[in-house]
């Protein structure tokens, strides 16, 4: 690899190798937290249609050959022989286009486990109008291929984790579902963890008192709950609305007697989380509206 070809890998898949994700981005922009040193607020910008970098704290900038210079302080030959050894196309087409990794060999190391924390991934959640729900959530730091990466990490019956940012979706571990236990003769099934985490904003909404939950994080498990469900007097299934949920909602209530379908609640949405942010968009632009009176 050359420095003309290494400038023409996007800068944005460089910094995610590197563990960087973005803090906002636009069609034509990308703004990170500085990659050289610790700050609270972006001032890394990308500019996507040049793959051009600059440094709004620092007044510097340049290419992807300049950036990874200072990030090694290597020369350019040093800089060249990293590039060499990091798969930079499988990798873009790995997470750039959102590959659906469920079962991921255990070819990774998990770095570090903590509460959420990076603000990537706070605005992440922003985004998915679940940023009070992290007391169910981690920060999960790891290592895969030689190249480290973080994500939102929900824990699995097996103790594994399903982990989550805008650019994938993977399973660190064991496959599993997630339940969370509270003793009660109810118990609410959802496919993904998000959906779960919009429910619980919406359950004072619902006068809903709370349940058991169970999170299949893959449909695929739907035969392997059919044996739990029958202690409970009240299942509830909020699943997605097309057509592997169709099917695993059909599976459950033609096994267990008291299975309800809740879809109709969000029966114009692909799933609950859809619902939940086209609900918190109209409350939020009704008080824009009412303040501008």
């Amino acid at each position: 690899m050359n420095c003309k070809q290494f400038n023409t890998i996007p800068l944005e898949e460089v910094l995610l190798s590197l563990g960087h994700l973005p803090t906002k981005q636009s069609e034509k922009e990308a703004w990170f937290l500085n990659p050289f040193a610790k700050e609270n607020h972006a001032s890394f910008k990308i500019n996507k249609n040049l793959n051009y970098w600059y440094l709004h704290s620092e007044g510097i900038g340049g290419k992807n050959i300049d950036f990874m210079k200072r990030y090694l302080n290597a020369s350019v030959s040093e800089v060249l022989v990293w590039a060499e050894n990091k798969d930079f196309s499988s990798f873009h087409q790995q997470n750039i286009s959102y590959s659906k990794l469920e079962n991921l060999s255990k070819n990774y190391e998990i770095i570090d486990v903590k509460e959420i924390q990076h603000p990537a991934l706070l605005e992440y959640l922003k985004e998915r109008k679940v940023e009070n729900q992290t007391e169910f959530l981690h920060e999960i730091h790891y290592s895969m291929n030689d190249k480290n990466y973080f994500g939102i990490g929900f824990k699995n019956d097996s103790g594994g984790y399903e982990i989550r940012n805008k650019y994938s979706k993977i399973c660190l571990g064991k496959k599993n579902i997630s339940t969370i236990k509270n003793d009660s003769n109810s118990v609410r099934i959802f496919e993904g963890f998000f959906d779960f985490l919009s429910f619980k904003n919406l359950e004072n909404e619902l006068e809903k008192e709370p349940s058991d939950y169970l999170i299949l994080n893959s449909v695929s498990m739907t035969h392997n709950i059919k044996n739990s469900l029958g202690k409970y007097e009240k299942v509830e299934l909020y699943l997605d609305n097309d057509e592997a949920g169709n099917c695993a909602v059909e599976i459950i209530c033609s096994e267990i007697q008291n299975a309800k379908d809740c879809r109709v609640l969000y029966s114009d949405f692909k799933d609950l989380n859809e619902y939940l942010n086209q609900q918190t968009s109209e409350v939020e632009n009704q008080s824009k509206t009412r303040f501008k009176r």
